[in-house]
């Protein structure tokens, strides 16, 4: 057994011996069930982690993560956690929760190969041509990349509103609001990106479902 796999099994041991120290039924009460009112969206970077970043404890959000928080509409994984999340747990809230500094966004700021991920950062550089004109003329490359990477979360905010099962759930008068963060690494702060949506009433009208 290699050092580092015996230190993470010596590690989830101090955990579980630290939380029954705490509560010895904190294990049983978890095990009862989940009712969590958010679901984070997030990038699968290991330095952006959801429970610890919002204060949050186990139980209290459902997670979601990929390359770069992309809500890609044929992504049957995104798409199965987004429905169980609305139609069963009723969530009342949705974050897309993006990054400075993230890998996958800046990839889709070149053009170097990569490997089977390049058919993935593709979809981030559709988002790139859309707003090309507004960021081509940001000179300084790393305003560039940090307003990328703004926009590149708006983008996936608006996406959700534009699934069916979002607005099959606002049809249905179900609370639901959705919201775009961006993550800061070097200083543990977010930046609530004012992209905050709980109807379909400001899509335009070739989005807007009728059920």
């Amino acid at each position: 057994m290699s050092d580092f796999y015996k230190k993470i099994i010596d590690n989830n041991k101090t955990w579980v011996e630290s939380q029954v120290a705490l509560n010895k039924d904190y294990f049983k009460d978890l095990a009862k069930g989940q009712s969590p009112t958010l679901l984070w969206i997030g990038c699968s970077d290991s330095r952006v982690p959801a429970n610890e970043i919002i204060g949050a404890k186990p139980g209290e959000v459902f997670v979601h993560r990929n390359i770069a928080n992309m809500v890609v509409h044929s992504d049957m994984n995104m798409l199965s956690v987004l429905d169980y999340a609305v139609n069963v747990l009723k969530v009342k809230h949705v974050l897309v929760c993006g990054h400075y500094g993230c890998g996958g966004v800046k990839a889709a700021m070149g053009n170097d190969s990569i490997g089977i991920i390049d058919n993935w950062i593709r979809h981030i550089k559709d988002v790139y041509r859309l707003h090309n004109i507004y960021l081509d003329s940001i000179l300084d490359e790393e305003e560039r990349f940090n307003k990328f990477v703004e926009l590149n979360v708006k983008e996936q905010v608006f996406d959700l509103s534009k699934t069916s099962i979002v607005q099959a759930a606002w049809r249905n008068g179900q609370e639901l609001t959705l919201h775009g963060w961006a993550y800061g690494l070097n200083s543990g702060y977010v930046t609530d990106l004012e992209v905050n949506i709980s109807s379909n009433k400001d899509l335009d009208s070739v989005y807007q479902l009728k059920f």
